[in-house]
């Protein structure tokens, strides 16, 4: 391990914890297999679908691109034409248009051409009435989201266009505040309470008269999803969110959305999914991968696995890449390279979050080449998040390696936190730098850590 001598202060536990394993590891005489030779294959599994040549022009089911006259009618009459005749791609044209809920169909590609805005209506009635769906990890039925699907095969968000979900400190993100007349806190404690309890999901209805926001785009047990091009801004909540989806490719989008729990895009008990060359400046953690909430993620059991994310930049958000906090049906085999992350609004890098209520394992996460140039924690890892230990679900986090890492500010280089029957286990860094570090790194309840060819730089020298 290589360290600056004036960062020994910041170093010392670090140390510490790397002698303890090092002392351990004699002996080895052979280097374990490199997990990154898996990545090929898990890429092969992936594939974006196609469409039939078929384009059904929203002008010519009488939508107005003018700003101002409602073209839901029209948005739905195009998409079950297309869904009607094979497939194809419905086509927003140039132009601003109003709609409230799309609800996409098998074989049907939304596509927004250059100078296309599709508007979502600010009136919580034109998303009902309520859909099956998950909101913070948890099944009910509930207004729809504004982007929709469920049971489909084979669809797409595709173009140069841009879907504005015209939330904002007036519509939807009041809902987050518990002073507000329409907090969503009452809802949002009786949902978690019949979800604990077993509650049906067809019993746990919500929408009119109640304050659950909907998310912007998600895909409901699908398969073959494809969300490229287009960008994204003002989400009620969370802004991408595939839930129990398998094989989803998110490409080149732009995720701008500063409003509360706007995650960029939350890949849900989901498996075989691609997210690139994205850009993620949100009001929550950019991208953050999930696997349903405490009883009900148990209940599901479905993991979120083979996760690739590459290519990235993040700007603004509470956490870069980040696994967690709801966790409960486990993740594993995520794949992180070639990102880009920095923001003085940035709170945390690499992020990990879970508790004992949440519960679930977290293993074989790999990271390579990931570039910080400020953060507030570099490398996060939180078994202690909210209610911490206070729960008989004890979680799992394990095997995890961070490599090629360069961070040019951060106020933590490392803030890691077991729990005692729970310490974070297998972390491996190596070959990597933390430049201007001005509060050290924290180091509570691990166990297997090691350091190799690591710097860690102090503010200041």
């Amino acid at each position: 391990m290589r360290k600056q001598p004036a960062a020994a202060a910041i170093l010392g536990a670090l140390v510490a914890a790397f002698l303890s394993v090092h002392a351990h590891s004699e002996g080895q005489t052979a280097a374990p297999p490199d997990p990154w030779e898996r990545l090929p294959g898990i890429l092969a599994g992936i594939s974006a679908p196609t469409f039939p040549d078929r384009d059904f022009p929203l002008s010519d089911f009488g939508a107005v691109g003018d700003g101002t006259t409602d073209a839901t009618a029209a948005v739905r009459a195009a998409v079950s034409a297309c869904a009607a005749a094979g497939g194809g791609r419905v086509v927003v044209p140039a132009g601003e248009y109003l709609t409230g809920a799309i609800h996409l169909k098998s074989n049907v590609n939304l596509h927004l051409q250059d100078g296309a805005t599709l508007r979502f209506l600010q009136d919580p009635a034109a998303y009902l009435p309520v859909v099956f769906t998950r909101w913070e990890g948890v099944e009910l039925m509930n207004y729809s989201p504004l982007v929709y699907a469920h049971d489909e095969k084979n669809i797409a968000v595709t173009g140069k266009g841009t879907l504005d979900g015209q939330a904002g400190p007036q519509h939807w993100w009041p809902w987050k505040g518990d002073g507000h007349p329409a907090s969503q806190k009452p809802d949002r404690d009786r949902l978690f309470a019949q979800a604990e309890t077993g509650v049906p999901v067809a019993e746990r209805v919500y929408g009119a008269g109640h304050y659950l926001r909907p998310s912007f785009v998600q895909t409901y047990r699908c398969e073959n999803v494809l969300i490229e091009g287009v960008t994204i801004r003002n989400s009620p909540m969370w802004v991408i969110h595939p839930v129990l989806s398998h094989n989803v490719t998110v490409r080149g989008v732009r995720v701008v959305s500063s409003g509360p729990n706007n995650d960029g895009c939350n890949p849900e008990s989901s498996t075989d999914v691609l997210i690139e060359d994205s850009l993620f400046d949100t009001g929550d953690d950019c991208i953050a991968i999930k696997s349903g909430r405490n009883a009900d993620g148990r209940r599901l059991a479905a993991p979120s696995e083979r996760i690739v994310v590459r290519g990235c930049r993040m700007r603004a958000g509470h956490g870069g890449v980040t696994i967690g906090s709801e966790t409960s049906g486990s993740v594993r085999d995520v794949f992180v390279e070639q990102t880009e992350m920095s923001s003085p609004d940035l709170d945390r890098g690499i992020r990990l979050k879970t508790n004992a209520v949440r519960g679930g394992v977290i293993e074989n996460v790999f990271v390579r080449d990931v570039e910080i140039g400020e953060t507030g924690s570099a490398i996060d890892i939180d078994m202690q998040y909210e209610e911490g230990a206070d729960g008989p679900f004890v979680p799992v986090v394990r095997n995890i390696l961070i490599e090629r890492l360069t961070v040019g500010r951060a106020g933590y280089a490392f803030f890691i936190r077991g729990l005692p029957s729970a310490p974070v286990r297998g972390l491996v860094v190596r070959d990597s730098s933390f430049k201007a570090v001005s509060r050290g790194s924290v180091l509570d309840h691990v166990e297997g850590l090691l350091l190799q060819n690591v710097a860690i730089e102090p503010a200041g020298e």
